[in-house]
């Protein structure tokens, strides 16, 4: 008796998305939530945790809504919060996480920041202070949670209901959480930062049509400046970036139609670029948020959902997708996956959609990344009888493969099929032997190739 575990990826209840080697677990979308002709209705998600257990929330045009991650990987409502300003005209809010409190801001209308009490889910959330006179509207915020200061970018404050003049940057304190204290504004010499990558004290920004921007905070009230990367090839609006675990490489996007991600190399805290890439950018298609976790940038790509690239290669490699918005759009490029959160320690994966919605994804990162340099990866080898045998395909453009499981006197023992995926969990019960194993797929000439492993049990 064999058992294969194979993934099966569904949209909604029953539409099949274009997909490769992620398995969707859960999908919420909310008709009744306001919208206008456009069809957007999401923006911003962010994941966390609270006693435990993992969470995120999603902005939409009316607000704040908040999700348990069950253990059974389904959306479980935990609540809801108004925003200031609700309105179809809504298309971005942003989120940050201060030990219970969450940080909420808006970046159209009469907003405000909503400080939010989540250490009381599961049971409730609350507004715990507002304040709409010194944020006012807030493009991004971010938080420095070792040093306690609160980075919000593209920051407009208001005046006597007046709408002040947009300041690129402003730093403050949050030794008082409810009550951040400004520390720094800046930098003085161009309209806008888009977005920040916190790094301990270093901060890389995002600064639109003005290119990528480092300085050093350790003294948030004056910091120093140490690059300016204002010119580059292939450069648009210059949005957001994440930097890896290891410290060693920095990847960005430019919001721009067209345009590739680009990887940087980080020596002494400054970025130098190394490499481009990206997908369907051929055809204008235009990248968003990025999150990088072990060896791996996760992208909200909008009309081309989450994309998965493998930062090992010379050229990270696309490893995995799920289309989040399968229409097709001649003209405008920007409607699809728009938020990514990656960091939960279950390894699930959460995307957020403008227009549908909010997903949960599974994406097995440890099988993808424990590939070989020859064409096929098998593991544990040798192995004991009765464990469960992984098998990863090294070429990730294959999209659909047979798999054959021969014993020493070459009798066929196993064989499936797999699509949307390039591996594959095999449970069985084989006896101590050598045994052979075929993969055979067709490639882009429409002709049949296959390789051969080889694997022993105890």
């Amino acid at each position: 008796m064999y058992r294969l575990i194979i993934c099966l990826l569904f949209f909604g209840n029953s539409l099949a998305q274009e997909s490769k080697n992620t398995q969707l677990l859960d999908h919420w979308k909310q008709d009744s939530i306001i919208t206008n002709s456009s069809g957007v209705r999401y923006s911003e998600c962010l994941g966390f945790t609270v006693q435990g257990e993992e969470y995120v929330v999603a902005g939409s045009t009316e607000g704040s809504h908040f999700f348990r991650l069950t253990n059974d990987n389904t959306f479980e409502d935990a609540g809801f919060i108004e925003g200031k300003y609700s309105n179809s005209l809504v298309v971005h809010r942003d989120y940050a996480v201060y030990q219970n409190l969450l940080y909420a801001v808006c970046d159209e209308g009469a907003s405000s920041l909503q400080i939010i009490d989540i250490g009381n889910l599961p049971g409730s959330i609350s507004v715990v202070a507002e304040n709409d006179s010194t944020f006012g509207r807030v493009h991004n915020v971010k938080v420095d949670t070792m040093n306690a200061l609160l980075y919000a970018c593209s920051i407009t404050a208001y005046s006597n209901d007046v709408l002040q003049s947009l300041v690129p940057m402003q730093v403050f304190s949050l030794a008082d959480p409810q009550h951040p204290t400004l520390l720094y504004s800046g930098p003085g010499d161009i309209p806008e930062v888009h977005d920040a990558y916190i790094n301990k004290e270093i901060v890389y920004l995002n600064c639109g049509f003005d290119g990528l921007r480092v300085y050093d905070f350790t003294n948030p009230s004056s910091p120093v400046y140490l690059q300016n990367m204002n010119f580059y090839q292939d450069q648009g609006y210059n949005h957001q970036g994440a930097l890896s675990e290891d410290g060693t490489k920095y990847v960005f996007a430019d919001e721009t139609m067209g345009k590739k991600i680009k990887v940087c190399s980080i020596s002494n805290n400054l970025a130098t670029i190394t490499g481009y890439f990206g997908t369907n950018f051929e055809n204008n298609s235009v990248p968003h948020n990025i999150a990088i976790k072990g060896h791996f940038a996760y992208v909200a790509y909008y009309n081309e959902g989450l994309r998965i690239y493998d930062l090992r290669a010379a050229t990270p490699l696309e490893v995995a997708s799920y289309d989040t918005y399968p229409k097709e759009e001649e003209l405008f490029k920007m409607k699809g996956a728009w938020g990514i959160y990656a960091d939960f320690p279950s390894g699930r994966i959460v995307v957020s959609d403008r227009v549908n919605g909010l997903f949960l994804f599974d994406f097995p990162a440890k099988i993808i990344s424990s590939m070989g340099n020859g064409e096929l990866s098998i593991y544990p080898n040798p192995q004991i009888s009765g464990n469960p045998l992984t098998l990863s395909l090294t070429d990730k453009t294959i999209d659909a493969f047979s798999l054959f499981i021969y014993d020493s006197a070459g009798r066929l023992v196993f064989t499936d099929s797999f699509e949307q995926q390039t591996y594959a969990q095999v449970e069985h019960f084989l006896g101590v032997g050598v045994y052979q194993i075929r993969v055979q797929y067709t490639d882009y000439l429409d002709e049949q190739q296959a390789f051969y492993g080889k694997f022993i049990v105890n």
